[in-house]
């Protein structure tokens, strides 16, 4: 008798082991044995360019001049950019920014104020 899981998404008790993945053959669902891994994807800290801890809601300075893809606008040194939003993927920050709208940037080319 398998004493592995059953699939935590159709409950299927026909899972199997590859590696470090469970996966169901019924449903195709993957999922990780090890309950610690979703943790370590929630303690994910956001520094800036100098190394401070971002968080929503800070108020940050532009600290390189950023040209935006597909226009001629340019964020210039030293625009202050408030009430960020920090996200997952390539870009870290979702912000507006006067003049120029809703973007992203990357927490490297901003500095906490």
């Amino acid at each position: 008798m398998s004493t592995l899981p059953a699939c935590p998404q159709c409950q299927s008790s026909y899972t199997y082991e590859d590696g470090a993945q469970l996966i169901c053959p019924e449903c195709g669902h993957e999922w990780s044995l090890s309950p610690t891994a979703p943790a370590a994807e929630e303690a994910r800290v956001i520094r800036d360019a100098v190394g401070n801890v971002l968080q929503d809601g800070d108020t940050v300075t532009v600290v390189k001049d950023l040209k935006i893809k597909g226009s001629s606008l340019v964020v210039k040194v030293g625009t202050k950019v408030k009430n960020i939003r920090l996200a997952d993927g390539d870009h870290d920050i979702d912000c507006k920014i006067d003049g120029i709208g809703a973007m992203g940037l990357k927490s490297e080319f901003v500095k906490k104020v």
